[in-house]
């Protein structure tokens, strides 16, 4: 059987990442089940609660999610490769950078609480000190990707980790250069006691819907 009968390529399945964000909610919100919802008609539109905030805008680099895997390796006398490998750990990482400078870029920098960032009655001027131990505060946290070939046939790629903290903060430079002052974060995602899980994936849109053949899916009952 020549390749040519059995190779499948098809570029409308190319995603690319055009638009979207990072999204941040107290931990005391609702995870989401579900990333779309049918309003009427067919019509597929976003299901994200307004507890979600949008932390606003990013250098174009965008979001980076990683992910650390370790393994435990048995080795025998008869073989050079391992006989046998177990996965012992899996740390999901996502590096953002924020560019707006408001509550939740300081608050989430310097570990305050958000309640707690007042600004000054009379001046508007906000003082914070920091803390001797910076508490490791959990929080929502949904990464989303906007692509769509025209409008009203938007794809969504989104990740949900409903037990997030900053584990890393990088360098702030203040400088007169091409760059704004940025919030540079990473977050890692922890499993939730409820959901049972660390990071929760969806795939959804009116333009999604229109694929799912192409993309070898069927609908369930």
């Amino acid at each position: 059987m020549p390749f040519s009968d059995i190779e499948s390529k098809k570029q409308e399945l190319i995603r690319k990442a055009l638009g979207g964000g990072a999204l941040l909610a107290p931990i005391a919100t609702p995870a989401l089940a579900a990333l779309t919802e049918d309003t009427g008609a067919g019509v597929i539109d976003l299901a994200i609660p307004p507890e979600y905030r949008d932390l606003g805008y990013m250098p174009d680099d965008g979001i980076s999610h990683s992910v650390e895997t370790s393994q435990s390796d048995i080795t025998s006398w008869q073989s050079v490769s391992p006989t046998r490998s177990d996965t012992t750990s899996e740390t999901w990482q996502v590096t953002v950078v924020l560019q707006e400078t408001k509550k939740e870029s300081i608050a989430l920098y310097y570990g305050a609480h958000l309640a707690a960032l007042v600004a000054d009655a009379t001046t508007g001027e906000v003082v914070l000190d920091l803390p001797e131990t910076p508490s490791s505060r959990a929080y929502r946290l949904l990464t989303l990707a906007v692509d769509k070939d025209q409008e009203g046939d938007e794809i969504y790629i989104a990740r949900l980790f409903p037990n997030a903290k900053v584990v890393g903060k990088a360098e702030q430079v203040f400088g007169k250069g091409d760059q704004a002052i940025g919030w540079g974060l990473t977050f890692q995602g922890f499993k939730d006691s409820t959901l049972g899980t660390a990071q929760r994936t969806f795939f959804g849109g009116p333009g999604w819907q229109k694929l799912l053949t192409p993309m070898g899916f069927t609908s369930g009952s």
